[in-house]
């Protein structure tokens, strides 16, 4: 009896060992900790947009002027045939999803018939004064699933209450009212600090304005010179700085201040807000439409693409409605052409073909942080992560078939749901360096200067990084419209 019940025993406590071994095994490892300051939700899913569209419409459009004199006429505006709905069309046939409306240019005309002025749509013949066209806008975005977003130009060179700063600033946010109020959901709203040198002096309150735009819309994004959710890039050719970070001193930034571009342009790794950089730049030679300009090149728009969606930017291309009120056709064909063009580019990860390795992975094989998350569909929540102990010089590499692989372009994502912490890395291909680089962020592309090249094993090396770096997803991609000066 006695050796049944020490049988027993062993028995119990052999299962009670094991029973202990597995529950450590299936205890999950956890991410680590997120590197200060983070994006916003709102500003996560403005970054995945990549590009969204600007419409620059107004008087401006007929008078054949980029900035208006505020003294034009409201009877030449009149665009017969304005289609809002071949407008959203185009912009979908683009890959857009948040379309960005000219609502008041500096000129001071509404496109809209505001009740605080009479220098809007409603003293025009376009449609007997009884058009809206925010609100054919906004319809036509709203049934095709598309976000809408509103530019309200603080610069007015029509309303003499401009130079008063208490009056002005009550017809401003009057107006902010007005939008905000009445137009449904807009995503993104647009402030700049653009005024001509003679303009009277005003101070423009722009605190009251954040404070009222939130009220009215919570989950929007505020974009200015200084944020708060987004900022300029600082130029307007749509070009970022070969270094940019997404975090940046907000109470280093103010709006039209012109000595703080090269900070816009490259951010600051010190950083203590999130306030990542729109690149805006317009299709044709001017914002808004003239028949003399046509549109820029493919090869135009490709080089704006790499050093903007590649440079951990968005993109806010501008296209101009004509004086019949439609997208030109000639502007139609070449945002078609420019969409082809990256699904051509990106649509193929020649990475999947390969075999993912790393210098080491958070929580071993079974942590979840292994390389192979570099090649899933989830570029912000899942990614390679490095031990702890290998912060030094951490590696992560593809390694192809007997055939090798063959491409152009290499594409660096990082985990910037936890903030974001590259700041210099290395691509090499069978042991040669074909390209470098300090940040990554959301998105970074290396379209390589010597074209195409062939190798075995891509190694991407992180030579400096804020903690541990989190790569989220790796591409090797062929660009066929790339044709680089090799010397």
């Amino acid at each position: 009896m006695f050796k049944l019940w020490c049988t027993l025993c062993t028995s119990t406590l052999i299962l009670l060992f094991n029973f202990a071994i597995s529950s450590l095994a299936i205890v999950p490892t956890t991410p680590p900790l997120p590197i200060l300051p983070l994006p916003a939700f709102s500003q996560l899913k403005w970054q995945q947009r990549e590009i969204i569209m600007f419409f620059h419409f107004g008087v401006n459009t007929f008078s054949d002027s980029e900035w208006g004199t505020g003294k034009e006429n409201p009877a030449i505006f009149n665009p017969v045939g304005l289609d809002a709905n071949q407008w959203v069309n185009t912009a979908v046939e683009a890959g857009v999803s948040l379309m960005i409306l000219t609502a008041k240019h500096h000129d001071g005309f509404c496109l809209w018939p505001s009740k605080y002025t009479d220098h809007s749509v409603k003293s025009s013949p376009w449609k007997n004064g009884k058009g809206d066209v925010v609100q054919e806008f906004v319809n036509a975005a709203k049934a095709r699933g598309v976000d809408v977003g509103i530019y309200l130009s603080p610069w007015d060179r029509h309303d003499k209450r401009y130079g008063n700063d208490l009056q002005y600033n009550e017809y401003y946010l009057a107006q902010l009212q007005e939008l905000l109020n009445n137009y449904g959901s807009v995503r993104e709203i647009w402030f700049d600090g653009a005024k001509g040198t003679n303009a009277p002096n005003i101070s423009y309150y722009f605190s009251d304005w954040f404070y009222m735009v939130k009220e009215l819309q919570s989950s929007i994004n505020i974009f200015s010179d200084a944020g708060p959710d987004v900022r300029w890039v600082g130029n307007e050719k749509g070009f970022a700085g070969s270094t940019c970070w997404s975090t940046v001193n907000r109470t280093s930034l103010s709006i039209g201040n012109a000595s703080i571009e090269n900070l816009l342009n490259t951010g600051d790794p010190q950083g203590t807000d999130w306030v990542p950089p729109e690149c805006d730049v317009s299709i044709r030679p001017g914002w808004f439409w003239h028949k003399s300009e046509s549109p820029k090149k493919l090869s135009q728009l490709l080089e704006i693409y790499y050093n903007s969606v590649g440079r951990n930017c968005l993109l806010l291309l501008n296209v101009p409605p004509n004086t019949t009120g439609l997208i030109s056709d000639t502007d139609v064909h070449r945002l078609k052409e420019f969409r082809s063009a990256i699904d051509t580019i990106f649509s193929t990860n020649l990475a999947e073909k390969g075999i993912v390795k790393a210098s080491s992975q958070r929580g071993g094989k079974v942590g979840g942080f292994g390389p192979e998350n570099v090649l899933d569909s989830d570029h912000i929540w899942t990614y390679w992560a490095p031990r702890d102990v290998d912060v030094k010089d951490p590696w992560i590499e593809i390694r192809g078939t007997s055939e090798g692989l063959g491409f152009n372009v290499v594409r660096i994502q990082e985990a910037i749901g936890l903030g974001q912490r590259i700041k210099r890395h290395e691509v090499y291909v069978d042991g040669k360096m074909v390209a470098n680089g300090t940040t990554v962020g959301y998105k970074r592309l290396h379209r390589l200067d010597k074209g195409i090249v062939h190798g075995q094993v891509v190694r991407i090396r992180i030579r400096e990084s804020k903690g541990l770096p989190l790569i989220s997803s790796i591409g090797l991609h062929l660009d066929p419209f790339w044709v680089p000066n090799v010397q």
